[in-house]
């Protein structure tokens, strides 16, 4: 019996939303996602309004070329970050004051 490798349908993924601003229509995500014990940025627009919800997301060539090195499918991942961004199945990190000022 082979055991296939593990595409990355299975791997728990973490995402985190460090950023996101905006108005009603649309916006600006940004973050990172852990996968396989590493941490990878993002960046999104997140948009929506008559059909739906929608995710553009942006991932580096490099950080695509590097899930692939790894032995997963980056376009299996690609969708799974942007299905959990839409849902919301991700973590807000809120942003701390400066009290420096």
């Amino acid at each position: 019996m082979t055991i296939s490798p593990d595409t990355g349908e299975n791997l728990p993924i973490n995402v985190i939303v460090k950023s996101a601003r905006g108005g009603n229509i649309a916006s600006k995500l940004t973050g990172v996602f852990f996968l396989g014990g590493k941490e990878f940025k993002f960046k999104a627009l997140a948009y929506g309004r008559i059909g739906g919800h929608n995710i553009s997301l942006n991932v580096s060539k490099t950080v695509l070329k590097e899930i692939k090195s790894m032995g997963m499918d980056p376009d299996m991942i690609y969708l799974r970050i942007q299905r959990k961004l839409i849902e919301g199945d991700v973590e807000l990190k809120e942003k701390v004051p400066d009290k420096s000022i």
